[in-house]
């Protein structure tokens, strides 16, 4: 059993990073396991508990996650995503490992969108917008910071004291000026790249705030409300975990961020690009410096199978965790 300060100490985001690649790979190409998630759903406080099981070849992952996501979380002690995660021996079905999920899902997040930055931003991308000041505006600054050389990270959030001590903190351990500005529009004035980690309800990327060449992943999500308008999702180039889990619309896991363009006409999906398909090579990603890029994320248990396999690994090697009999 491996606790959160385990956890954290044995994740490799470097490491998950470049195993991410052919677990997107496997699930692009059907050789991963991924049965749709389901949701119980907590109306009187907007809540929800997500199962969320998965098997991986390419890592020997077999994992089940349970997650909970209560929005109402915001602002207070705990976070909005809280989870924990079995990990099963891929030979026998044995269960191997129980695991505080809530830093894995929050790395694995920032993790995958990293990966979505070294496929699509420009190599001199080295503007880091991230809009939200929560778990996963931490995860994407540590993250994307990795795969491009960044030298500017710009905070915007709708709390002004939250979002200054995220930059102090930021800046106290990464290699760029971290500062915090007024509004989402100043952020990506300019930026290269930009993570929305928000809480949707209106669009806090438009389109006319975007300039040529521009990354931008977006990880929020609402079962209504959106973080991307209209025009940067009919603009891009789309990229996503899986063409079937975010466009499953009305579900637990579709994205309305990209099921209302499509109702609407404004896209297609066979114009959506799967992060596996790009890591394999059969379909194209990035095209000429202006062009505009996008990663929509809704989060899949591929990812949580990768990071999972990666700490149990690094526990057992370091003796880690307290060894239980059931």
């Amino acid at each position: 059993m491996l606790s959160h300060d385990e956890v954290t100490a044995l994740l490799d985001v470097d490491a998950l990073i470049d195993a991410l690649a052919p677990a997107m790979a496997d699930l692009s190409a059907g050789r991963a396991s991924v049965p749709d998630r389901i949701g119980a759903v907590i109306p009187e406080v907007d809540g929800r508990l997500f199962a969320m099981p998965g098997y991986v070849p390419s890592q020997g992952s077999l994992v089940t996650k349970l997650v909970s996501l209560f929005p109402r979380n915001a602002g207070t002690a705990l976070p909005t995503h809280q989870a924990v995660i079995v990990v099963f021996d891929a030979a026998t079905g044995e269960p191997a490992a129980l695991l505080d999920g809530t830093v894995i899902t929050a790395v694995r997040t920032g993790a995958c969108s990293a990966l979505s930055a070294r496929l699509l931003a420009r190599e001199d991308a080295s503007v880091l917008a991230v809009l939200g000041t929560g778990v996963q505006a931490r995860s994407h600054a540590r993250a994307v910071s990795r795969v491009r050389p960044v030298h500017e990270i710009r905070i915007a959030g709708r709390n002004a004291p939250r979002a200054d001590a995220l930059a102090a903190e930021l800046q106290k351990e990464l290699d760029a000026e971290v500062r915090t500005v007024t509004s989402y529009r100043e952020a990506m004035d300019g930026a290269h790249i930009v993570c929305a980690t928000t809480h949707p309800g209106d669009p806090v990327v438009r389109r006319e705030w975007l300039h040529p060449g521009t990354h931008v992943t977006s990880v929020g999500w609402a079962p209504a409300g959106r973080e991307l308008d209209d025009a940067t999702v009919a603009d891009a180039l789309i990229c996503v975990e899986s063409r079937r889990v975010v466009l499953a619309a009305g579900s637990a896991a579709g994205s309305p961020d990209l099921t209302e363009p499509l109702r609407d006409g404004l896209i297609t999906d066979d114009q959506l690009t799967e992060i596996g398909e790009l890591v394999a090579g059969t379909r194209p990603g990035r095209t000429s410096p202006d062009q505009l890029t996008l990663y929509k994320s809704v989060g899949v248990a591929v990812q949580d199978a990768t990071a999972a396999t990666l700490v149990l690994a690094a526990a057992r090697e370091a003796g880690a965790g307290r060894h239980l009999s059931v």
